[in-house]
């Protein structure tokens, strides 16, 4: 759909990604429902967006998708403002080596870059289902299609998500609804800390700006393009991996490397015993 005929709700809205994505599509003629878990930064964000887009129609509504109570009232909103995309931008970062990542990490990671996304798209599908055009784009990652040493729990929500979309994608193509996955590589935000850009230096690893990725996100809404890869080598490497992930394991030995030589051995702590050992 053209921009100017979509109303879309955006999860993650005060995200490095999610900022720069409203941005773009307020100025591509959206009209929009901001989603995210601090009421005062979406006012905030709300304000300065009808600030900078005049004729912009932007709404907000703040809440926990990690919560079942927060995602069927997000969904209730979504419905009442006539939402016919939904954009699954909010996220939460992982990095470090596995012995590193208690169970609360994990569980917070998989809750928020997985299940949410999942348990929204349900609560929001009979809705859509009854437009006559929606779409469903989710906001991946290349780490959705490429395992990465560092990132394993991400990469398993990632992978998770892209295998998500796929399969609605087919489970509704005979439907309205477009069902699409966006995969940017690494980009400049404050998603990712001083040491994932440590490890992109070491690594050589590109970042893409926020605005680049928003920009990818808006054509792709309005081309409705199923799947989507940013950056080389990163798009190669995604195709490789699907053919033959076995023949890239060589690869990735100064990824390994960079996680301090200690990856493989590292003690293993659960969050709730490092908190009650400090």
């Amino acid at each position: 759909m053209k921009a100017a005929q979509t109303r879309v709700l955006l999860t993650g809205a005060g995200g490095g990604i999610g900022t720069a994505a409203a941005n773009a599509l307020a100025a591509a003629g959206s009209a929009l429902l901001l989603a995210g878990r601090s009421a005062g930064q979406l006012a905030a964000q709300a304000r300065a967006l009808r600030q900078r887009h005049p004729a912009a129609q932007i709404e907000w509504h703040a809440g926990d998708l990690r919560k079942e109570i927060d995602i069927h009232a997000l969904s209730a909103r979504a419905e009442a403002q006539e939402c016919n995309v939904v954009i699954h931008c909010a996220g939460t970062p992982q990095f470090g080596p596995l012995g590193d990542c208690g169970i609360d990490t994990m569980t917070n990671v998989l809750q928020t870059n997985l299940l949410a996304p999942m348990a929204l798209t349900r609560a929001l599908l009979p809705h859509m289902r009854g437009l006559p055009r929606a779409q469903v784009i989710f906001l991946g990652s290349a780490l959705g299609a490429i395992g990465l040493p560092g990132f394993s729990v991400y990469c398993a929500g990632k992978f998770g998500l892209r295998g998500f979309a796929q399969a609605l994608r087919r489970e509704l193509a005979d439907t309205g609804v477009r069902v699409q996955y966006l995969a940017p590589r690494s980009t400049r935000t404050a998603f990712n800390d001083a040491a994932v850009e440590a490890y992109n230096r070491a690594t050589g690893t590109a970042m893409d700006s926020p605005e680049h990725v928003a920009r990818a996100l808006v054509r792709m809404m309005e081309n409705e393009s199923a799947e989507t890869f940013l950056g080389f080598p990163e798009k190669i490497a995604a195709r490789l991996n699907g053919l033959a992930p076995v023949a890239l394991d060589g690869a990735f030995a100064k990824h390994r490397r960079s996680l301090g030589g200690h990856a493989a051995h590292h003690p293993i702590h659960d969050d709730k015993e490092m908190k009650n050992a400090h």
